[in-house]
């Protein structure tokens, strides 16, 4: 997945994104549960946006993201951030750390993007493997209410100077796949004509339950969930959950074959 001409715009069409909320968010659970600093793993990262933010908040940050277009874009904005964190391309099922890490975030329904359960469990195992004992992961994922009520079949409008973008959204209710089609229409300054581009992904809609069994088998326990970065619980109209798990098990990597 290279999220080509998606990376370019991306910054653009997610500037309605209160990432410094979040960031104030994660951070408060971080501290919350022990963990003030060290190592911490974006998972996800996308074009780094929050790696920058929790890095201002004292952790040492290593993105990781499967689209090298979007690290490309990270990596431009570390230098004008004047930040050392580090980007690595890598599928969260395939996650390959130097060392261990303190703590791990993953944000924007990243964890929706990965197909099939399995491979969801997998990307887990490989976050639990590379954290110490008593670490913090924190993660969210858009619920099956909002796939079926809010993204499925709906097509949203983004009309902005720089990009005009289509999204339009197809729901599967029996497996739980919502497929998602962009039509960006971005300006050339040159003749102030627009350029038409397209790209397509999917998301996967998963159960709590589910999600709950990968937690547990996967070294970690469950230690509270909220309705987005809010201090409200879950409900049965809620569109995104905010997990909070801690490393409680040992993972060996002969467990993971």
């Amino acid at each position: 997945m290279s999220y080509g001409i998606f990376s370019s715009v991306y910054d653009i069409l997610t500037e309605n994104v209160e990432y410094e909320k979040i960031a104030d968010s994660i951070c408060s659970l971080l501290h919350k549960n022990g963990v003030d600093g060290g190592l911490l793993l974006d998972l996800g990262c996308g074009t780094g946006t929050l790696s920058f933010l929790l890095e201002k908040n004292g952790y040492d940050v290593i993105g990781v993201d499967a689209s090298e277009d979007m690290l490309m874009v990270a990596n431009e904005k570390k230098y004008e951030e004047n930040s050392s964190a580090m980007f690595l391309c890598q599928k969260g099922e395939e996650l390959d750390l130097y060392g261990t890490i303190n703590c791990a975030v993953s944000i924007l329904d990243t964890i929706n993007h990965i197909e099939k359960l399995e491979n969801v469990e997998k990307t887990f195992s490989r976050v639990s493997l590379f954290m110490e004992m008593g670490g913090i992961f924190v993660f969210d994922m858009n619920t099956p209410y909002k796939h079926e009520n809010i993204l499925g079949n709906n097509t949203f409008i983004y009309d902005m100077d720089e990009v005009y973008c289509a999204w339009q959204n197809s729901f599967d209710k029996e497996s739980g796949k919502t497929q998602i089609d962009l039509d960006f229409f971005i300006k050339n300054d040159d003749d102030n004509c627009y350029e038409k581009y397209s790209e397509s992904f999917c998301e996967y809609s998963y159960s709590v339950d589910d999600i709950l069994k990968i937690i547990n088998k996967t070294g970690f326990t469950l230690l509270e969930m909220c309705d987005d970065y809010s201090d409200k619980d879950i409900t049965s109209t809620t569109e995104r959950i905010t997990f909070v798990c801690k490393k409680t098990e040992t993972i060996f990597k002969d467990e993971l074959k």
